[in-house]
Formats: C-alpha cells, sequence, structure tokens
C-alpha cells in the first residue's frame, strides 16, 4: 500500500477554504490547470468528487464539508510541528530530571552550586549525579545519560557525533596532611618532593605518569606506596599518612572541612594542564531546557575556574 502524497493536504486545505479552483490556485501561486490537477489526485485519493458545478460556481460535497475543518486542523497541527520552537519554557513548572555522569571531584566541587543554580529557576528539576567508571559514549548515545563530564584523554575518544564543550582548565598539584613535613617547607624542590612516598590515583590501576616522566629527566624516582581508584579515594588516605597525593586543583574547591586538614602546593615539575568539558549527544541540540541545562553548567564551573 503506497503512503499519501502529503503535499495534496496543502492543496487541500485551500480548496476547501475557498471552494474555488481558482482562488486555491491564487492562494498557492499555482496556475489553474496545476490546481485543476491535483483537484484530480485528490478526488483519486479520497475517492470523493469534493468539488462540484453549482450553476457558475463550485460547492463543497457532504464529505469535503467534514473534512474542511480537519483539513485545515491537519495543516495548523503539521506547520506547528515543522516551526520552530519559540515559547521559553516554563521553569517554575517543569518537572524533570537530567542524568549526568561526573567523577566524585567534580560533585563535591560544583555539585552544591550547581544543584542551587538549577532549583533557583526550576524548583522542580531534579539532577542525577551517575558515577562514571569509565570513559564512554554508550550512555550519551543510548540516552542512560543527558550530559557527561570529564576530560578527553583524545579528540575522538567521546565518538564522532557528540557535542563537546570545554568547562575549565584545571592542572595537578600535590596534597599532603596539615602538620606534614612539606606543608612547613616553602618552596618544594623535586628531591624534596620524590624522597616521600605518594599515593596515586587511578581507576586502571597504573602506577605512573606524567610526573615520573618528568622526575626521570632530572634523574629522580618517586615511590608510590599506594594506588586508590579515586582522586577523593588519594586525598583521604594523604590526610591520614605522610604520602603526597596528586590531584587536580578543582578537587579542592569542595568540602572545605576535609581540605581545611589538608596542604596543597605546586609541583617541582612541569606537567600538561588538563580541559575539562561537557559532553552530550546531538539530540538534545535544539531542546531548549537541556540547552539551559549546559549554560547553568558552564556558568558555575567559569564562576569558579576560568577556561
Amino acid at each position: 500500500m503506497s503512503e499519501p502524497d502529503l503535499n495534496l493536504l496543502v492543496a487541500l486545505d485551500a480548496l476547501l477554504a475557498h471552494a474555488s479552483v481558482a482562488a486555491a490556485a491564487r492562494r498557492l501561486g499555482l496556475s489553474a490547470s496545476a490546481m485543476s490537477r491535483t483537484l484530480t489526485r485528490l478526488r483519486e485519493a479520497t475517492g470523493d468528487p469534493l468539488l462540484v458545478r453549482a450553476g457558475r460556481r463550485m460547492v463543497l460535497t457532504p464529505h469535503a464539508q467534514a473534512l474542511r475543518k480537519r483539513a485545515h486542523g491537519a495543516m495548523h497541527e503539521a506547520r506547528a510541528v515543522l516551526s520552530p520552537l519559540v515559547a521559553p519554557p516554563d521553569f517554575p513548572a517543569l518537572r524533570r530530571g537530567f542524568a549526568i555522569r561526573a567523577n566524585d571531584g567534580f560533585v563535591e566541587a560544583f555539585g552544591a552550586p550547581l544543584i542551587a543554580a538549577i532549583t533557583a529557576v526550576a524548583p522542580h528539576v531534579r539532577l542525577q549525579f551517575m558515577p562514571k567508571l569509565e570513559k564512554s559514549a554508550a550512555h550519551l548515545r543510548e540516552g542512560a545519560a543527558d550530559l557527561e563530564i570529564g576530560v578527553l584523554d583524545a579528540p575522538d575518544q567521546s565518538g564522532p557525533e557528540i557535542r563537546v564543550q570545554a568547562l575549565f582548565r584545571d592542572r595537578f598539584v600535590g596534597v599532603v596532611r596539615a602538620g606534614h613535613a612539606l606543608a612547613a617547607a616553602g618552596e618544594i624542590d623535586a628531591a624534596r618532593y620524590a624522597a616521600f612516598g605518594h599515593v596515586v590515583a587511578s581507576r586502571s590501576g597504573r602506577a605512573r605518569g606524567p610526573v615520573d616522566e618528568a622526575l626521570a629527566v632530572m634523574g629522580l624516582e618517586r615511590t608510590v606506596v599506594a594506588v586508590v581508584p579515586s582522586f577523593p579515594a588519594a586525598l583521604a588516605v594523604a590526610r591520614a599518612s605522610d604520602l603526597i597525593a596528586l590531584v587536580p586543583a578543582s578537587y579542592l574547591l569542595g568540602n572545605g572541612a576535609a581540605h581545611a586538614q589538608t596542604h596543597a602546593f605546586e609541583l617541582p615539575v612541569s606537567t600538561h594542564g588538563i580541559t575539562v568539558s561537557q559532553m552530550w549527544h546531538p539530540r538534545l541540540d535544539a531542546d531548549a531546557v537541556h540547552r539551559w541545562l549546559r549554560q547553568t553548567v558552564l556558568a558555575v564551573c567559569r564562576e569558579k575556574l576560568p577556561l
């Protein structure tokens, strides 16, 4: 069974509105002969004459009269479907949930101000922060997550279709407990840094990284005593031991009470900075509410850390 030609709906609406082939032709910018041919196709499609001659004018058949309002309503609805959304969302009445994949450090640093900024505009919106156990675009593609926040190790790591927007620049710093021998020191050189034991955060269990490569150039090597799965875990170990943790500076923005027990310092070796981005699937590009969510995340992050 062949699909109907929906372009005929435009002509049907004009013909039923004017009950005149000539008037409908003028409205659509067609010739009278072209509109007559279209009327023939409409008669074949509907199985009804639609317009019949009554003296010197044409009148609608009973079936055409029954179709008149439906045809006009269908045209109105079709135009609405194919038109850009112009009405802004009603944020005070909005009831919607967003799933955001992010690590614990981001939630600690930005979770509270982000929740406050969202609920100040849309009090019934719920944010669900999901654990980010691996880097994968599958959650965005499948709709399990609305937004993902993290660092891309490679430009194509998120997938070719995934949208990416940089939020802020971050850097790694060393952290020790308050009262640690390094906490009272002035500028910490590479030799003193390497002399202490270290706790490293790595989901994959990897113990070495750019810091070790930079130390090796100086003929130095640090001793990694423990590998933990997350930066918050590394901070917890450093607070309760003499080990040095290596964490992004942004992780020190949240949980002020806990971080008051620590001392952060600039690394004595040079490492590359990192860019934290937000990522989403292109099907949400034009969604007005999702666009507001992205803009809010960007504003909250930029207020604390610049790009």
